[in-house]
């Protein structure tokens, strides 16, 4: 049995940023955000628990006249049971977290000192992101304290963001210090007890290709929310002035609210809100929209993903003639937000978060806290926040009849609006209130301070590399779809090798489109998702897009001048609007009609610099000259530095074939359609299969023994 401990003294660690009680300057740069309202907010609940005797929130200590003098006080007392403790390490001015690596040492060394000078230790250290782990880690082995960890943002996340805003590997590292970032939340995951998340989806899909990784060490316990700031309507809401700013287009101003709160993000997939809202004159008789996306001056000043969503936004408004029913304010202050659903709450509304994915679901959680009934993606967090409030309907973000459903049902039924609005403030005060979670807190981290529960560690095979060392790229169609029981073997056989190999899915198909398609066949969310014929590359796990690929591609695009050569030419006929997009344009060919030379032919003599490509005999697309689903994945292999010798390659189509060609290990599945690959069939490297579907690619994968190798490689 372990010492009985009956008051708990805990040590919070937050190194970087500018952390003080009281008018904290959140925002004032990328280290003072997020993270440390949280740490603040933990600490505060933490002390006002009878059986907590005493909080240090520990950050670094900063005199710099170009700061508060707050920063510069080496202990700030926030109450009785609390303070903020700043330790010296590395230069007197504050600096950024991406340079304090080299003092953190130091910083570990002093804040041990600190804590032998006093009449007792902490009984439990919590470190908080990287650089606070790696202290943690080394305070924690010199005095023998349990750790527990909360990373908030991970390195392997970071760099694929990193990666998909343009910047190279040599400059993430330049910048970012990656490569020890990532070590540093491995040695973190080898010393803690316990890491601490906000959803199962974030341990899925961040922390287990971390080779460290525990699934025993791993614990859900969601962030806090401030009821004291986020509450039920006090009556007054609809005789605000927001409430006047925010429905002052509006032809009846005192209909229900349906309210949306975003980024302008294709993610966030706010179009299909409108477009559900336009196909239903019940819903437009019932409620107005109220779509809040960001603050602007002029679209055109914003950048090109935000440009795209509002033009689609303002299409989809014009499309089904929603002027004076749907508002969209240009400008709002983030402290008027909890105003804003108070007055969807005050109006009989409802909150709507229709993203593809959702790892968490903030403005969830804030929205049940006002007092609204939600309605949310069936994807990642909203599913855990429904399921333990009670208090809104799961939708499909990709079908808008599900979208139309729910706000059907929530607008029509009083008892059910009031249930669920009533609901959604007793889960929010039980399980998504700083008091919920400083209570399950302590019931988590008592067994550890009391050395009673401590991890029994499983064995681990550490990689040679920071960094994946091999891919496998599929397309979607006559691919991986067409036989579910070999494409579960193949997803367990990619699950199994994840730490050392990517898995990417390269389509012709549209995002959204690819996504149905997925789900329906239970595709779990790949590292790499290439879309529309390779004009699209999307990160796991919040399929980030890559903005540099997007400017790269966009060279000497002009797509209506293709529309006005093509789209009466015979043979060809327009597909829908769905398969179109930004840098593709599709059609179906009759091959009897039209001959696809003599379009290359047309096109380049009206000096289009175009790529067009031929898949399953009957779709034809015009892409930038720059972009295929080859050279989007070359693109990835260079920015992921995974050698083309190290990438398995799956195609059954001509649209494949430049995936196919050249250095990677490419395997061509059976199908009817091989015949466009026919020409391959004496090319080295390229494995015809004699099984289609995913068995195909099973077959393949054996064939070049490529997991096989990568354990060789591995042991080199």
């Amino acid at each position: 049995m372990g010492d009985t401990v009956e008051q708990m003294y805990i040590a919070l660690i937050s190194v970087h940023g500018l952390i003080r009680a009281d008018n904290l300057e959140l925002g004032r740069d990328a280290d003072t955000g997020g993270q440390t309202l949280y740490v603040l907010e933990l600490a505060q609940a933490l002390s006002e628990l009878p059986n907590v005797s005493q909080v240090d929130l520990v950050t670094r200590r900063i005199i710099d006249s170009h700061v508060d003098a707050d920063y510069a006080e080496p202990i700030e007392v926030v109450n009785e049971k609390f303070r903020i403790v700043r330790i010296d390490a590395g230069p007197e001015e504050y600096i950024y977290k991406e340079q304090l690596w080299e003092h953190l040492d130091g910083f570990a060394d002093n804040l041990a000192d600190f804590f032998r000078k006093q009449d007792h230790i902490p009984d439990l250290i919590h470190s908080h992101y990287a650089d606070a782990g790696l202290v943690g880690s080394h305070v924690a082995n010199l005095l023998g304290i349990p750790l527990v960890h909360t990373g908030h943002s991970l390195g392997r996340v970071k760099r694929r963001r990193l990666l998909a805003s343009g910047l190279t590997t040599e400059q993430i590292e330049s910048l970012y210090n990656m490569t020890r970032r990532i070590e540093a939340e491995e040695i973190t995951l080898a010393t803690a007890e316990r890491v601490i998340t906000s959803t199962h989806q974030e341990i899925e899909e961040q922390y287990e290709i971390y080779d460290h990784y525990q699934p025993d060490q791993m614990r859900v316990i969601p962030p806090g929310t401030n009821i004291k700031q986020f509450k039920p309507p006090e009556g007054n809401e609809l005789e605000t002035e927001l409430f006047g700013k925010l429905t002052h287009q509006l032809v009846e101003p005192n209909k229900p609210v349906i309210l949306a709160l975003s980024r302008p993000d294709k993610r966030k997939n706010i179009a299909v809100l409108i477009e559900a809202y336009g196909e239903s004159e019940r819903l437009q008789q019932l409620a107005n929209l109220v779509i809040i996306a960001g603050n602007r001056d002029d679209i055109d000043d914003l950048e090109a993903g935000a440009q795209e969503v509002f033009h689609e936004l303002l299409v989809a408004i014009d499309r089904y003639d929603l002027y004076g029913k749907v508002a969209m304010p240009k400008h709002h202050k983030r402290e008027q937000v909890p105003l804003m659903y108070r007055i969807a709450a005050a109006s009989g509304g409802v909150f709507v978060n229709p993203a593809l994915t959702e790892p968490f679901g903030l403005t969830l959680i804030e929205a049940a806290a006002s007092g609204v009934p939600i309605i949310a993606t069936e994807d990642g967090g909203p599913r855990d926040i429904i399921g333990n409030c009670h208090n809104g309907i799961l939708i499909d973000p990709l079908e808008t009849s599900t979208i139309t459903d729910a706000l059907l049902k929530l607008l029509t039924d009083n008892a059910l609006w009031n249930d669920y609005s009533s609901n959604g403030l007793e889960g929010v005060a039980k399980c998504y209130s700083w008091q919920a979670h400083a209570k399950r807190y302590i019931e988590l981290v008592t067994p550890l301070a009391q050395r009673a529960e401590l991890l029994q560690r499983q064995p681990l095979e550490r990689t040679s590399h920071v960094y994946a060392e091999q891919a496998i790229f599929t397309d979607l169609d006559l691919n991986l779809i067409g036989d579910d029981v070999s494409l579960h073997k193949l997803i367990n056989l990619i699950r199994e090798n994840r730490k050392t190999t990517k898995f990417a899915i390269a389509t012709g198909r549209r995002l959204d489109v690819a996504l149905r398609m997925m789900k329906k066949h239970q595709i779990p969310e790949p590292d790499i998702l290439i879309t529309s014929s390779g004009t699209e590359i999307y990160y796991a796990p919040k399929l980030t897009p890559d903005t540099s690929w997007a400017q790269h591609i966009d060279y000497h695009w002009t797509p209506h001048k293709v529309r006005q050569l093509l789209d009466d030419y015979p043979g060809l006929e327009k597909q829908p609007k769905a398969e179109q997009s930004r840098f593709k344009l599709s059609y179906y060919i009759d091959p009897e009609q039209a001959d696809i030379e003599e379009i290359k032919r047309l096109l380049h003599q009206e000096e289009q610099s175009v790529h067009v490509q031929l898949a399953f005999g009957q779709y034809l697309d015009i892409l930038p000259i720059r972009a295929s689903k080859g050279m989007a994945l070359r693109y990835v292999a260079d920015h992921w530095q995974i050698p083309l010798e190290h990438i398995f390659v799956a195609g059954g189509s001509g649209a494949d074939e430049d995936m196919m060609r050249g250095n990677t290990l490419a395997a061509v599945v059976a199908n009817r359609h091989n015949e466009e690959l026919s020409q391959l069939i004496d090319t080295d490297r390229i494995y015809f299969a004699d099984k289609p579907f995913a068995a195909g690619i099973l077959e393949s994968l054996e064939h070049y023994q490529f997991f096989h190798q990568a354990k060789t490689k591995k042991t080199s």
